[in-house]
């Protein structure tokens, strides 16, 4: 069978275990575990290896009986739309007296009976897995005993999983491969319009979207093919100032969000276009901007299928001018609401990406560097000239030069900064950081 697109989906009521599952399945933390019920909202989804079978693993959020508001609802909407695309369902129970929320649950997944593999949770003991077997009542095959808090039974549980999948037929959705999947995170302040950006680029509603600041707590992954590439979308929660991270469980969001830009290869920063930049998208930035990152902004809201030029233009020249640092960073009015400007953005992050895995050889690069140096030779200090007598590649992702001078002792920024520009307009890398630094010595091997 074609295991590559077989999508595992742990459900269950609030509060049984099923994020603690979902991590121990993925071997990481990855999902946020809290004691709290209702922790997990949207659908978390990780690729990993279940049994040694390539899979997507998703948890849910939730799922209850009676709605408290219609953010419940819309959560427990999320989880079971989920569902239908599932080729295996892990129904979650715990050891325990069958509650009202369970029993509402397993009577929507009836007509799914034959994708479900029962797991009752916090079967700690040899005692508690004779307490399970209660549950071969529910007519839904045998229930296997598991202990998600301790890894107990998960042996039997994997091997259920492989034992499924093996039974299912192929599914070929799209091309197996495309490549080097690109992961691109999502990042800025709450209520931007993360969660509805990625759903625009992924075609499919992954990430709750919702007028409640602060929705998205933990990474949302789905994934998409688009311009005849494997996109991996990271939907982060938004990132309030530290001071106002109080609640234990968006302290932890707000590391994960941050975790997760590094791990990206392209950041997309959404800006408000009614807010402009705020001195929270310029914190965000400045944590990538430290590393070497690649970020692309997303000027969001912009809701013209035809921007106007000089509304744009005068935006842009407003963000520039408030934050430098991100002078090489390209800057796009897009509508996640509408879909405005979406593939003009996909097409601008796929080339950003592929701008920062170039590597130059050492020998062009010097041939243009001598070319730079006859046109603008470098300045003159108390009667001394500056000389540089070589450039190299150090590094991709992020790009890196390393040129070798006569003395690094006053050598001038300005011309530094004439160097990373020639760098940037000679060889294509317009839409990602450079870095050059500056070393005595000539030619030396590099450690």
């Amino acid at each position: 069978m074609n295991h590559s697109k077989l999508r595992v989906v742990i459900t269950g009521r609030p509060n049984v275990g099923k994020s603690t599952l979902f991590n121990r399945l993925c071997g990481r933390r990855r999902a946020i575990t809290n004691p709290v019920p209702g922790v997990t909202r949207d659908a978390l989804e990780e690729e990993c290896r279940i049994g040694g079978i390539p899979v997507t693993l998703i948890d849910t959020g939730g799922v209850k009986a009676d709605f408290e508001d219609s953010f419940d609802r819309l959560v427990a909407e999320r989880a079971l739309t989920a569902l239908e695309n599932a080729d295996i369902i892990i129904l979650l129970l715990e050891i325990g007296t069958l509650t009202v929320e369970d029993e509402s649950l397993i009577a929507k997944l009836r007509r799914y009976s034959n994708r479900i593999i029962p797991v009752v949770n916090k079967a700690d003991t040899v005692e508690k897995d004779y307490q399970a077997s209660e549950y071969y009542a529910l007519g839904l095959g045998t229930p296997l005993p598991v202990s998600a808090a301790h890894g107990r039974g998960l042996e039997k549980l994997i091997e259920a999983v492989k034992a499924r999948a093996e039974h299912l037929p192929p599914n070929p959705d799209g091309p197996e491969s495309a490549g080097r999947p690109l992961t691109i995170a999502l990042a800025g302040r709450p209520n931007a319009g993360k969660s509805t950006l990625a759903n625009q680029i992924s075609g499919r509603e992954a990430s709750l979207v919702s007028e409640i600041a602060g929705t998205t707590r933990d990474t949302v992954i789905s994934a998409a093919y688009r311009n005849n590439r494997m996109i991996r979308i990271i939907d982060t929660a938004g990132m309030r100032r530290r001071a106002k991270v109080s609640e234990d469980i968006e302290y932890y969001s707000v590391n994960r969000a941050i975790q997760a830009m590094f791990e990206a290869d392209v950041t997309i920063l959404i800006i408000d276009a009614n807010e402009g930049l705020t001195d929270q998208d310029k914190k965000i930035s400045a944590q990538a901007v430290k590393k070497g990152h690649t970020i692309v902004m997303a000027l969001n809201k912009w809701d013209e299928a035809v921007p106007d030029k000089i509304r744009l233009k005068k935006a842009e020249d407003k963000i520039r001018f408030q934050f430098p640092v991100l002078e090489w960073a390209p800057l796009l009015p897009v509508s996640a609401l509408k879909g405005y400007g979406i593939e003009n953005l996909i097409k601008t992050v796929i080339k950003a990406d592929s701008q920062q895995n170039q590597r130059i050889d050492t020998a062009k690069l010097n041939r243009a560097l001598m070319e730079w140096i006859s046109l603008t030779p470098p300045p003159t200090r108390k009667g001394k000239p500056f000389k540089v007598k070589y450039i190299t590649q150090v590094s991709i992702r992020p790009v890196r030069f390393i040129a070798f001078v006569n003395r690094k002792e006053g050598f001038p920024e300005s011309y530094r900064r004439f160097l990373v520009n020639q760098i940037r307009r000679e060889f294509n890398f317009t839409l990602i950081p450079v870095d050059l630094s500056i070393k005595e010595g000539q030619n030396e091997k590099l450690r």
